[in-house]
């Protein structure tokens, strides 16, 4: 089954889909022995893992499908891909489309900022027209012909233009052929509420940005206001950024890090990344 179908499978389910954001295999693969249905990968923290640059549309289409393709590759599980923009124009959204397919992924995020993109909660943010957006989702739409991949229309417009012009581009793209609507960034709880009632029949995502212009609701506030996916998009990147800051501090400061403990022993880790598996397959095709 493809990946696509997976998530559609799951986007049928009445419950909500909790989507945390990854940046590389390592995330992916511990979000999935965890148990979670889907993935997503966060732009803003595949920039900072692989660039050590702000999310400011520093990564090229080709940098960001390398690495969502090694991680959709790594797990078995749904991964939506953070697709910026598509990079450029409607035809460049369509072989951004036709990349993704190959590389096995679930659902692409495009949005309607202009290029170079921000993150969705930086300031300065600019979009397109409506209609060039439009044009790009059923660019998007036809290029995945009889695939399963699951469109995810995003709209960047709230910050400069307002809540009902978000409202009214997320119309023009279901319209348009969206299968999912990303309103990034409403202010308030209600912002949320009124994004939610304008779409009642569509599958709606709420990003979830700790620190960032959203509310921080919880998973089962957002689904009794409606919305089908939250997006923690970059809760392990926060994470992650203070364990390892917090592990070379003491390196820094003690010379050894024998009584640190906020880390998994070199055996755990070992058989979490699967070395027995190897081992015995090494074995296996050993000359005898």
């Amino acid at each position: 089954m493809h990946s696509g179908q997976k998530f559609r499978q799951l986007l049928e389910n009445p419950n909500i889909i909790v989507i945390p954001g990854i940046y590389d295999c390592l995330g992916a693969k511990i979000a999935e022995q965890l148990g979670f249905q889907a993935l997503a990968t966060s732009g803003f923290g595949i920039a900072a893992s692989t660039l050590g640059l702000p999310d400011y549309g520093f990564l090229t289409a080709t940098e960001m499908l390398y690495s969502v393709g090694r991680i959709s590759q790594s797990v078995n599980i749904p991964l939506i891909a953070d697709c910026d923009t598509g990079y450029g124009n409607a035809l460049n959204v369509i072989r951004t489309v036709k990349d993704a397919i190959q590389l096995g992924i679930a659902g692409v995020i495009l949005e309607d900022q202009e290029w170079p993109k921000k993150c969705g909660h930086f300031e300065g943010k600019q979009v397109i027209p409506m209609t060039e957006h439009m044009g790009k989702i059923r660019a998007a739409v036809d290029a995945r012909s009889d695939s399963s991949l699951v469109i995810i229309a995003r709209t960047d417009s709230r910050a400069n233009l307002g809540l009902e012009e978000a409202i009214r581009r997320g119309r023009a793209y279901v319209e348009a052929g969206a299968d999912v609507l990303f309103v990034e960034a409403p202010q308030s709880v209600d912002e949320l509420k009124a994004i939610a009632k304008a779409f009642p029949n569509v599958p709606l995502v709420a990003n979830v940005i700790e620190g960032g212009k959203t509310p921080q609701l919880s998973v089962s506030e957002l689904q009794d206001m409606g919305y089908k996916i939250v997006f923690f998009a970059v809760s392990a990147l926060l994470a992650a950024t203070q364990a390892m800051t917090a592990c070379l501090h003491s390196l820094q400061e003690l010379g050894t890090t024998t009584n640190f403990n906020n880390m998994i022993n070199f055996r755990e880790f070992k058989e979490f990344i699967g070395i027995p598996q190897y081992q015995q397959m090494e074995e296996e095709y050993r000359g005898k």
